[in-house]
């Protein structure tokens, strides 16, 4: 059995402490985030709680804690593109009763739920460039860095998951094509 230093309990204690500080803070925003990529609650909550995970497991590592919100995001873009890409996940599974209604979003707008059907036809990169520039408003640098692309690939990402949501949405979201013209 290995027993602790006495050096080693405050260096943890202060560890726990910070990390703790960190996830209260960042947990509402991060958890936006992971609402966003995932499109369902509980999925949300898998993805933050797994990338909570990581960042505790790594917390010692990290160098620059001012930047720990582009590392959990990084990592729950990755976590969700790998989801994508096992099979089970494509999987439906029908069943005789309908499932109940979820708690409303408190981030939609009335229209955001209508869009957003149409954001999570994306392929899982286009997505994932959507919700951090339109929805964490984060610039093009800052989305490369977190997803370890070039500004190039953002912008063309970014591009063509504009046009294919032109493409798919209903005129009646376009705010520009109300039918109250006014001239």
């Amino acid at each position: 059995m290995t027993t602790r230093t006495e050096a080693e309990v405050p260096r943890g204690s202060g560890r726990d402490a910070d990390f703790s500080a960190y996830m209260a803070a960042r947990q509402a925003a991060l958890y936006r985030t992971a609402y966003l990529l995932a499109g369902d609650h509980a999925g949300a909550e898998d993805l933050l709680q797994n990338a909570f995970a990581k960042l505790y497991l790594s917390w010692d590592r990290i160098r620059d804690h001012g930047a720990l919100d582009g590392w959990v995001r990084r990592v729950m873009v990755n976590d969700h593109n790998s989801l994508w890409r096992r099979a089970w996940k494509r999987r439906e599974h029908s069943t005789e009763r309908l499932p109940e209604a979820g708690a409303s979003d408190s981030y939609d707008d009335g229209l955001g739920g209508e869009l957003w059907s149409f954001v999570q036809t994306l392929p899982p990169k286009q997505r994932s460039v959507v919700v951090l520039r339109y929805y964490e408003q984060l610039s093009e640098a800052e989305i490369a860095d977190v997803l370890g692309i070039s500004t190039g690939t953002v912008k063309s990402q970014a591009s063509r998951a504009l046009a294919a949501l032109r493409a798919r949405a209903p005129q009646s979201l376009n705010p520009h094509e109300s039918g109250d013209d006014v001239r």
